[in-house]
């Protein structure tokens, strides 16, 4: 079984033995390597962190859902970039290994996610002594990584974007027309009758949204890669056993379903208009769930003093650092490379 330790003991320590069994991947040895449960928000919550060197700066990876937990992939899609910063993997309230039996849903608030993050923040700052940390939001974590950067820019080295959440109910409308447009090109019938049945878009109830963007994804607006091949892939994880996928996948049914009737009301334009740190945008040019036509809309309204830019990517949808892993990941090291150090 993996060994858990703090956070802290293990910046001091430097290596944490891990016992591999099963079907689990070797991954590179690290001199960070750490699986900890951390106490945020009053929840133990399950945080990984991986790094070449104790001494490269932190990145926390804030992953979507809510609910689906990017840690049980990391051993596929993100140890290159553990040769560039201590990327941290966070298995957020009600995800993966921090959904527990009788989870409380009511818990699940974007302001509790927030101080959650902002807490966590706070332990990674002090187990590693830096003063500012790199933030990646994907999906709904975009909605979390913008309130961090809107409120607390003094932690944060810059904050990196990857399918910012603009507007959901404008977001479903040009997801609508696509997919609209596709099935008639394809001469879909019966995905025109699901289609009818479930009316226009926005959605008011979470049941049709889930059901609207299972219909997007299958079209090639969602995720890059299939659900199959991302479950075979967490199944080799040297992070997880047996009990946890069982979690992972409660907690990614559940989605955002106990927030549904707040969470689709935000708006970027609208509640942040204003970023005091470098802010970096990565979107898929085929995604539908948020679409970069939206995204390049916020870009272009939102005030950032400290810099902003865009980087889109061909061929690839909601999940670029699964649709073009080498790409993405360089992108992200460049984005490094610009800030490191130059605000401190």
């Amino acid at each position: 079984m993996i060994q858990s330790s703090s956070l802290l003991s293990a910046a001091a320590l430097g290596i944490v033995a891990l016992s591999l069994s099963g079907c689990a991947t070797r991954i590179p040895a690290r001199e960070v390597d750490s699986l900890s449960h951390v106490r945020l928000g009053g929840l133990e919550q399950a945080v990984l962190a991986r790094g070449e060197s104790t001494g490269l700066p932190v990145l926390l990876w804030l992953h979507g859902g809510p609910g689906a937990a990017q840690m049980p992939l990391a051993h596929r899609y993100t140890t290159e970039l553990e040769e560039s910063f201590i990327v941290v993997h966070w298995d957020q309230r009600g995800a993966g290994k921090s959904n527990p039996r009788g989870f409380e849903d009511a818990t699940m608030t974007v302001e509790q996610y927030v101080q959650d993050a902002r807490e966590l923040t706070r332990v990674l700052q002090t187990a590693y002594r830096q003063e500012r940390i790199y933030l990646l939001g994907h999906s709904w974590g975009t909605k979390i990584g913008l309130l961090l950067a809107r409120d607390y820019p003094q932690d944060y080295h810059a904050f990196i974007s990857v399918g910012q959440v603009v507007d959901s109910h404008r977001a479903q409308e040009v997801a609508y027309a696509w997919l609209s447009s596709r099935i008639e090109a394809e001469g879909h019938a019966r995905a025109h009758r699901k289609l009818a049945r479930l009316g226009p878009a926005p959605y008011r109830d979470h049941g049709s949204f889930v059901e609207f963007m299972g219909m997007v994804d299958r079209y090639g607006g969602g995720m890059d890669v299939g659900f199959s091949r991302l479950f075979r892939d967490a199944l080799t994880s040297p992070y997880y056993r047996g009990g946890d996928y069982l979690r992972w996948l409660n907690g990614a049914r559940r989605g955002s379903g106990p927030m549904w009737d707040t969470y689709a009301e935000f708006s970027a334009i609208r509640d942040v208009p204003r970023v005091e740190v470098p802010i970096h945008f990565i979107s898929g040019e085929n995604d539908m769930n948020t679409p970069v036509n939206l995204v390049r809309e916020y870009f272009e309204a939102l005030d950032a003093p400290r810099g902003k830019r865009i980087h889109v990517m061909s061929d690839c949808a909601h999940a670029p650092f699964l649709g073009n892993p080498s790409e993405f990941n360089h992108v992200v090291r460049e984005i490094a490379l610009a800030h490191y150090g130059s605000n401190e």
